[in-house]
């Protein structure tokens, strides 16, 4: 920088303001400046650029799975977001096992992010505390456990009674329940708006008809025989999520089965039959994460962390018809 304010006749602090687009410098210095820079090829040094500022210009997102498009969608439109700002985006994935979660986010935390967002699948987040005091941490999709931060969630129960009901609205009275990992927020609240909407219409729920742990083809296909041994079988499914949905759309297509899932996914729109499905918005979601690490950093007045519950809606199509 010394370098480039020396042939550009001007101070570091000018080059500084130059680099980082600042609209008081007059045009003919800048141009100056931008002709220094472009001789003497100059980038800035991001590593004392860390130490002066203490944090550098990533934003961490460490979500369960990167190839899952429900979190792809969401780190997509975190970068988007973060990018729009000058800053990148540091992603890892925490795979399923919750003893695997806090070295994975402990590892990009001592980076000295600029804040990170977490979909998390842990069963204690209390150790986050001593990091949320300087670093913003904003959970999505699921919530923190023993640890209060700014969140973003969807209406996981709503969501699933509005599946179900739409089942029901069909004539079907024996609806299964497929999900996956049964421990986080989002698989128990799908599964209690499941079993509310069933007492809700006067039935009791057959807990028979429950099959968790499905998270490929084999699971999925598994499950659905086991379903259909059963002695009165199910003539619906809700599925609690998308990766269960894809899983089931190749397993029941020689022997359709009416289905809603709880999140879309690509190409739900085009199969046959194309899937009913409860929209989450996960572009949203990320974005709203984003721009609130955002408004953290600024210094925003928020009281304290907020939790926010973001509504779902049914997007019908022709599974569940059937």
């Amino acid at each position: 920088m010394r370098d480039v304010a020396a042939r550009a006749g001007v101070s570091t602090k000018t080059v500084s303001r130059v680099f980082n687009d600042d609209p008081h410098v007059l045009p003919e210095t800048r141009a100056l400046v931008e002709q220094a820079m472009r001789e003497l090829n100059y980038v800035p040094n991001v590593l004392a650029t860390t130490f002066r500022a203490g944090r550098t210009s990533v934003i961490g997102v460490a979500v369960p799975d990167i190839v899952d498009p429900f979190f792809a969608s969401i780190a997509r439109a975190i970068e988007d977001t973060a990018r729009e700002r000058g800053l990148s985006t540091l992603v890892t994935s925490l795979g399923e096992d919750p003893d695997d979660e806090r070295a994975a986010i402990e590892s990009m935390l001592g980076r000295q992010l600029s804040g990170l967002v977490v979909a998390p699948v842990g069963v204690d987040h209390s150790w986050l505390q001593r990091w949320r005091e300087h670093t913003p941490i904003v959970f999505v999709d699921r919530a923190p456990v023993g640890l209060e931060t700014d969140t973003f969630t969807e209406a996981d129960e709503a969501g699933a009674v509005e599946a179900v009901r739409h089942l029901l609205s069909h004539g079907h009275r024996r609806i299964a329940y497929i999900g996956d990992v049964v421990h986080l927020s989002t698989e128990t609240n799908r599964l209690e708006g499941w079993r509310g909407a069933q007492r809700e219409a006067g039935i009791e729920p057959d807990e028979d008809l429950v099959q968790v742990f499905v998270s490929d083809r084999d699971a999925a296909r598994e499950a659905v025989a086991r379903l259909r041994a059963l002695p009165d079988p199910p003539t619906a499914i809700f599925s609690a999520n998308a990766r269960c949905s894809m899983a089931l759309a190749s397993v029941v297509r020689d022997e359709p089965i009416a289905l809603v899932g709880f999140g879309d996914f690509p190409m739900a729109d085009i199969l046959t039959p194309s899937v009913t499905v409860i929209d989450q918005n996960p572009r949203r979601l990320g974005t709203l994460a984003a721009e609130r690490i955002f408004a953290r950093l600024a210094g925003t007045s928020l009281d304290g962390p907020v939790a926010t519950v973001m509504d779902v809606g049914l997007v019908e199509r022709e599974s569940c018809r059937l």
